[in-house]
């Protein structure tokens, strides 16, 4: 028996997580009645018998991915599937280190390779070589459906795509979007609703309340635990700290990446979460944390490796990215971790249009077309800049620009959208975005058309049109697994 932990004490721990092979009347999430709009998508995935491909659920800590594969559990028995034929092992727990997954499979008589037809392992990144075993635990039975999650997001994307050899399918769960957030909370239908009339395609019922949920949104709302309890915001601080960021800086990045200090990279996520949306270079970033540029770059991988930053890379008026990258862009992929480092905001404080810029990011971030995704500055002392810009990667020319602005005096003054006006004529382009505080309709600027629309709205849209699209790709899988 590898880890020097005898079979009857294995046994023993599987019955333990697996309470519905005994009780199948069992609710293994009593207090979590609501699901993640995404699950959907991972109930489509985990029943469709199409396709052998093990299922990878990946997403920062805390954000809900132990709870959803337990939402699974459920929903499976629901739907009548044999309660004794779903099988759930938490890696996490030290009972199980260092064990093969084959092993652990083959554990129970009730689970063995014939009978078990939904295989769920949560936390895999503690498996040392987790893509080798799942991958011929894939091959080895087909009759089987694996899904397994993770938290150390881009060394399992790295793993799953180089050793998955087609066998695996990856499954992003991202922060909640501020569309999400409403949703959680029940307040969605009371501030916005669909309407193809409108040019966004969402009709705003209450501006202030809007803004009021999404200022809060920036503060407490990335995270389902600290969204849905109200009396968690209190220590919504030590709580993100101490999980959604110590663990992985503390344990998930030193034991992946060898790293020494600790300290130092807790300095540079400080820095950058205080300056979420500035551009920045691992030359100023070395100098304030005394460290080598190439560490700060090492440093910046692992921060986007756990899922909380990301980086936007810099193109010139004309939409051409520069040779040598030597600014960038570094985002929080969730804005409420500031509030865990530095307290929360209020509307009118000057810091809410860098954390709102920093949220319309992270409803971007997680989708496949981020990564033609720019940011545009040029000129001397006095830059001209684009906040967001996209990139056609079939032309290499920008598409569309939008300049991310929270108060509204901008309407009315185009002086301080100058940039984005110069980059939408340099680049031909006939309309471009601005967004506002609660201002939203067109104004024509010379040959430009600027669409002005709410920075809550644009978040909302954002993040409602990628559930829906999701949602509608996945349907076939849905209807093939009933």
């Amino acid at each position: 028996m590898l880890s020097g932990i005898d079979a009857k004490t294995v046994s023993r721990r599987l019955l333990a997580d697996n309470p519905w092979w005994e009780d199948p009347g069992i609710d293994p999430t009593p207090d979590l009645p609501r699901t993640r709009e995404y699950f959907p998508a991972l109930f489509a995935l985990a029943r469709q018998r199409r396709v052998r491909r093990s299922v990878i659920l990946m997403g920062s800590r805390r954000v809900g991915k132990t709870v959803m594969l337990l939402q699974l559990v459920r929903r499976l028995i629901q739907d009548g599937f044999p309660a004794g034929q779903i099988f759930y092992v938490p890696l996490g727990s030290p009972v199980y280190r260092g064990q093969p997954l084959e092993h652990l499979y083959r554990q129970d008589r009730r689970c063995g390779a014939r009978d078990c037809s939904v295989v769920i392992f949560d936390e895999i990144q503690y498996l040392k070589d987790w893509e080798i075993h799942l991958k011929v635990l894939t091959d080895s039975y087909p009759a089987c459906r694996f899904v397994a999650s993770g938290s150390a997001g881009a060394a399992l994307k790295r793993k799953s795509v180089e050793s998955g050899a087609g066998r695996f399918t990856d499954l992003l769960l991202p922060p909640l979007a501020f569309a999400e957030y409403l949703s959680l909370r029940g307040l969605e239908n009371e501030v916005v609703q669909s309407d193809a009339s409108c040019g966004s395609g969402y009709r705003v019922l209450d501006m202030d309340g809007l803004n009021r949920h999404f200022v809060d949104y920036l503060n407490f709302g990335g995270y389902p635990e600290s969204a849905l309890d109200v009396g968690a915001r209190r220590h919504a601080g030590r709580f993100l700290l101490r999980d959604a960021v110590g663990r992985v800086l503390l344990h998930d990045l030193p034991s992946l990446y060898g790293i020494q200090d600790v300290q130092e990279l807790n300095r540079l996520l400080a820095y950058v979460a205080y300056r979420s949306g500035q551009a920045i270079s691992p030359k100023n970033l070395a100098e304030y944390s005394a460290v080598a540029p190439d560490t700060v770059r090492r440093y910046l991988q692992y921060l986007a490796a756990a899922f909380l930053t990301v980086q936007v890379s810099r193109v010139d008026e004309a939409g051409k990215t520069f040779r040598r990258t030597r600014n960038f862009k570094v985002y929080l992929t969730n804005p409420s971790l500031r509030t865990a480092l530095y307290g929360p905001l209020e509307q009118d404080d000057e810091d809410v249009e860098r954390q709102a810029e920093t949220a319309v990011i992270s409803q971007w971030a997680h989708l496949p077309q981020f990564r033609n995704f720019r940011y545009a500055r040029w000129g001397s002392a006095k830059s001209r800049e684009v906040d967001l810009v996209r990139i056609r990667p079939e032309t290499r020319q920008a598409d569309w620009a939008c300049e991310i602005k929270w108060p509204d005096e901008h309407v009315d003054e185009p002086r301080k959208t100058v940039g984005l006006l110069e980059f939408a004529q340099r680049n031909r382009l006939p309309e471009v975005c601005a967004t506002t505080r609660t201002w939203f309709g067109r104004k024509r600027a010379g040959k430009v058309w600027v669409e002005y629309v709410p920075t809550a709205l644009h978040c909302y849209a954002t993040g409602r049109d990628e559930i829906r699209s999701l949602s509608s790709e996945l349907a076939p899988l849905a209807l093939e697994g009933q």
